[in-house]
């Protein structure tokens, strides 16, 4: 590795940037030939981030440890039959109705508690009408299926997907394997690595393996809650996603962003109020209530500052409300736990309110 500043144009660096560089420099000098990743900087995030669900949010089938303590899977769907089944390397998807039988391989599994398989069949690809859901150890209907009625074996393997659903399924579950709108399976990333989300990260590691540091990705910390919501929410979905699709009841409440700034007290300003304010994306969601008090008392506390738009609504408004019952466990009551349909799950409602017992699910 060639540790020297390329030539270009503009401002020198500054005094911290060139220590740094000089220390990773020699550190990789002393080493020998290196490969740098972004673990060579960045040791904080990529201790934790590769153990996060959003990492492992698609596998292939070869390396899922479910297939391994769970070597065959059965259930009976109305007058189908349906076998998930590991021998040796391979692990296939049959479905019969004890005439006909389709068999295809599993290649790639998303979901990193629930399971649901994209299937290739002839060059078509399926999503699979049944999943492994962690909360019951067992498969049953993918979420979103339930209507589905197959009339015959080849119905009965799954959903067949638009290249435009494909590509957004590998977009979203994978890193690199979509450009262009494209599906390009043989560079494709399992999970959601580094370079997902940070844009130019790969330029970035080739021009400071060359010595310049200039090239940094843009810092999502920078940019608006809106912005950020917009930007989680190409895989979470975006409000303008959920309301042109009209996604709306109980089974909205999987879309985070768009949920979040249907909130009353959503600021597209406020940095309080983004998903970045509560989530570190290099560390698994922490599920534990408590743990988002600070969070909510950064608002709901005695002497907070309004945020800009509740200054723009209010002029006059000199503080935010407080909450009269309690300042512990905020989001057990006010994010309240919503049951998805079918889907063996239970999510945090990110529609920030005062939530009341069996009032109807707001949109």
């Amino acid at each position: 590795m060639q540790c020297r500043w390329k030539a270009r144009t503009g401002p020198l660096p500054s005094l911290s940037s060139l220590l740094l560089l000089a220390a990773l420099c020699a550190t990789a000098a002393s080493a020998g030939p290196k490969i740098w990743t972004c673990a060579t900087c960045h040791t904080r995030q990529a201790a934790t981030q590769p153990n996060t669900s959003m990492a492992h949010a698609m596998q292939p089938a070869s390396t899922n440890p479910l297939f391994k303590t769970h070597p065959k899977m059965t259930v009976q769907k109305g007058a189908f039959t349906y076998t998930i089944e590991t021998r040796g390397s391979e692990t296939t998807y049959s479905v019969t109705d004890g005439l006909e039988t389709a068999t295809v391989p599993i290649r790639w599994i998303f979901g990193a508690n629930s399971q649901t398989y994209v299937l290739e069949r002839n060059g078509q690809f399926y999503e699979s009408l049944v999943s492994y859901w962690k909360s019951i150890d067992a498969l049953d209907t993918t979420v979103g299926d339930q209507a589905i009625q197959p009339r015959n074996v080849n119905e009965a393997l799954g959903r067949p997907l638009a290249s435009s659903e494909i590509t957004l399924c590998f977009g979203c579950h994978s890193t690199g394997a979509v450009t262009d709108h494209h599906l390009h399976l043989e560079i494709i990333t399992p999970g959601v690595t580094c370079f997902h989300c940070h844009q130019g990260a790969s330029n970035h590691l080739e021009d400071i393996s060359h010595g310049n540091a200039k090239s940094t990705p843009p810092k999502l910390k920078q940019l608006s809650p809106e912005e950020i919501s917009s930007f989680c929410g190409q895989c979470h979905r975006t409000w303008e996603t959920v309301v042109r699709n009209h996604w709306m009841g109980p089974m909205n409440v999987r879309f985070q962003p768009y949920r979040l700034e249907i909130s009353k007290c959503f600021d597209g300003k406020d940095a309080r109020m983004s998903c970045i304010a509560c989530h570190d994306p290099h560390q698994e969601v922490v599920r534990e209530d408590k743990n988002y008090d600070s969070k909510c008392l950064a608002c709901h506390s005695a002497g907070a500052r309004p945020s800009a738009g509740m200054i723009a609504a209010h002029p006059n408004a000199a503080a935010m409300k407080t909450c009269p019952v309690s300042k512990t466990d905020c989001v057990s009551c006010h994010m309240p736990k919503i049951d998805l349909p079918g889907g063996h799950q239970v999510f945090t409602d990110h529609d920030i309110r005062i939530a009341r017992a069996n009032e109807p699910y707001p949109h």
